[in-house]
């Protein structure tokens, strides 16, 4: 796919076969951290190394602004928007190396982790962004995992103010509609998209 760098796109992939990516907590840890190590245009070495202070992030200008997030036992969504050309091909091609390498040396596996490519779909208006990133934000919920508010694995909890977190790009949204309007459409939408016929089938469109 051809990304174009003034639209967003929503961007998701599961396991192969449907196997769980995410075994216990420090996956979903080691995840977060690689979004956040992950996004800037200079190139990426060993995150071991990131993390303990071993080499300096260089980088100033992202690959990617994170919108929104969600991290489920066998799939992961993302809102993304490029800063910089080839910016979601290169921050995926990234996250998918350097997590499958990481998930396979901890669990002693080796081959393809996630199911072929990453899917993505290009998000235009105003209120489809609004409308996607909801789905994103309360996608554990969507799929009865646990209540948005109860899940530590998605935007949700930073948009609501219950976590101070930074890795999502809140005034993308916020610039839009208000906090309380924000909220009150999800509460509006979680049960409509819960109804189709098929959630994994689901076009946001």
């Amino acid at each position: 796919m051809q990304f174009n760098n003034i639209y967003y796109y929503h961007i998701y992939n599961r396991g192969v076969d449907r196997r769980k990516i995410f075994l216990d907590k420090w996956d979903y840890v080691r995840f977060l951290e690689s979004l956040r190590e992950f996004n800037q245009k200079e190139p990426v070495g060993s995150l071991y190394k990131i993390k303990r202070g071993l080499t300096p992030l260089r980088g100033v200008k992202p690959l990617v602004q994170i919108i929104a997030y969600c991290l489920n036992p066998n799939h992961f969504h993302l809102l993304l928007k490029e800063e910089v050309d080839r910016g979601i091909s290169e921050f995926m091609k990234r996250m998918g190396v350097g997590y499958t390498c990481y998930f396979n040396e901890r669990y002693q596996r080796s081959g393809a982790l996630f199911q072929g490519t990453y899917k993505a779909k290009e998000v235009r208006s105003t209120y489809d962004l609004i409308k996607v990133s909801i789905y994103v934000n309360c996608n554990a919920e969507i799929h009865d995992i646990a209540k948005a508010q109860n899940w530590p694995w998605s935007g949700y909890l930073d948009y609501n103010g219950i976590r101070r977190g930074t890795l999502c790009k809140q005034e993308s949204i916020f610039n839009e509609i208000s906090r309380p309007e924000y909220f009150k459409l999800s509460e509006d939408l979680i049960p409509e998209i819960k109804k189709i016929k098929n959630l994994e089938k689901y076009d946001l469109e």
